[in-house]
């Protein structure tokens, strides 16, 4: 957008847009800049429409220190075939802008296709997680969960009716498969880069196993008209689940018999609109993909989100390492 005769604005919200003045008409360059071209490419071609060599080089140099100059490598570009590259374009452009890379998103998708998740539980929640990681470039998605589709397991983005009798595990592959037809689903017995566990699967003994084999692992529960999110576990280095299970139980003892119970009880049906098993998946994903991305450290660490319906307001809740958990001793730290 032009805002007066030699001042370009790119970009219209004022946290990220940048003023550029002194173009003229040096800006048509800007409108060579659409991936197709190296920089010796779109000088010669700027030169053919009337904008001297220097000129098209300095406007290049101007948007480079601005930082909103982007270099996709040529060689992923080519790899990656026209639809794969158009359905990723606005992941990319996020990425980029929320990042601030100068690689147009290339570092955050070459961490994504590289990546390897597994979701323990494929309802109306874990199945998409599935589908919204395998949708933002994740490469490899797979879902854990022999239980049957039952009609409350379906959601937009997830299980269909044609799912329903089938393992859920088959059904969120096939929805991953929809959204993302590059998305590998198996699971080939390799160590995932996260665990991703529902509430239906948080058992004793699968946690601490993650915990033991130092496997990243991200809770998340969806019920009693409430979401959470977290705690992410990175073991050795934060808190684990048992943390957060021995501070509840200081405040309140009983909690371990509440616990126990809860983890054999089947409860049909929860009370998870599909509202809230879509906000708690997107959350969820958020910071599944802060933590492929390795930008910031993601504030599901040593903490959870949680939504109480029904005000829909989504707040942080922090949860130290507890003194009494063995999971930060010497012997478990990285």
């Amino acid at each position: 957008m032009w805002r007066d005769r030699g001042t370009l604005q790119i970009g219209i919200d004022p946290r990220r847009a940048v003023a550029l003045e002194g173009l003229g008409p040096a800006a048509a360059v800007i409108s060579l800049l659409d991936g197709s071209r190296d920089r010796e490419a779109v000088i010669a071609t700027a030169q053919s429409c009337g904008v001297p060599a220097d000129a098209a080089s300095r406007v290049l140099t101007l948007l480079a220190v601005a930082g909103i100059l982007d270099d996709f490598p040529a060689q992923l570009h080519r790899s990656m075939p026209d639809e794969l590259r158009a359905r990723l374009a606005p992941e990319l452009a996020t990425a980029s802008l929320a990042y601030r890379d100068g690689d147009g998103g290339a570092r955050t998708l070459a961490r994504r296709r590289d990546a390897f998740v597994r979701v323990h539980g494929a309802g109306r929640t874990g199945a998409n997680i599935a589908t919204l990681l395998a949708a933002a470039g994740v490469g490899r998605v797979a879902c854990s969960d022999p239980v049957p589709a039952e009609p409350g397991d379906l959601a937009p983005g997830g299980l269909l009716r044609t799912d329903l009798g089938e393992p859920r595990a088959e059904g969120a592959a096939r929805a991953v498969k929809r959204a993302a037809p590059e998305a590998k689903t198996a699971d080939f017995g390799a160590v995932p880069d996260l665990v991703i566990l529902t509430s239906s699967y948080r058992s004793p003994d699968l946690t601490a196993g993650l915990q033991r084999d130092g496997v990243p692992h991200l809770a998340v529960r969806a019920s009693e008209a409430i979401g959470v999110v977290g705690p992410l576990v990175l073991p050795g280095r934060s808190a684990c689940l048992r943390c957060l299970d021995l501070r509840k139980t200081d405040a309140d003892p009983a909690w371990p018999k509440v616990l126990a119970q809860a983890t054999c009880a089947s409860l049909r049906p929860e009370a998870c609109g599909i509202v809230l098993a879509a906000m708690t998946a997107t959350v969820a994903a958020t910071q599944a993909l802060a933590f492929i991305d390795q930008v910031l450290v993601p504030v599901a660490v040593n903490g959870t989100l949680e939504v109480v319906l029904p005000d829909w307001q989504w707040r942080r809740r922090t949860w130290p390492p507890h003194a009494a958990c063995s999971c930060r001793s010497p012997g478990n730290r990285e």
